[in-house]
């Protein structure tokens, strides 16, 4: 077998697999479909709002969603949710 790089992450399953530690999920395809079920009504946007910014802080907005690869509404949308979800930090 070769030798990868693995990182701890990597290493940890790799050693609970080894051991025997892992067991197959018993009805597998019903557990995915029941959550990716879970993650589309979780990141379903059904709801609207208007904001007003100034325009340096939007062209702000718009360049830091640039180099993110994302459109500036979804980078809006990301922040507004990791600070409702309580996951944003100030640096």
């Amino acid at each position: 077998m070769p030798n990868y790089k693995l990182d701890n992450e990597e290493q940890e399953i790799l050693e609970a697999f080894d051991s025997g530690k892992l067991q197959p999920i018993i009805n597998a395809k019903q557990e995915m479909e029941k959550h990716q079920e879970y993650a589309k009504e979780t990141f379903k946007k059904d709801k609207r709002i208007n904001i007003r910014l100034t325009s340096r802080d939007l062209n702000s907005i718009q360049k830091l969603a640039l180099k993110e690869g994302i459109p500036y509404q979804t980078f809006i949308a990301s922040i507004l949710h990791k600070y409702a979800d309580g996951r944003y930090l100030e640096r």
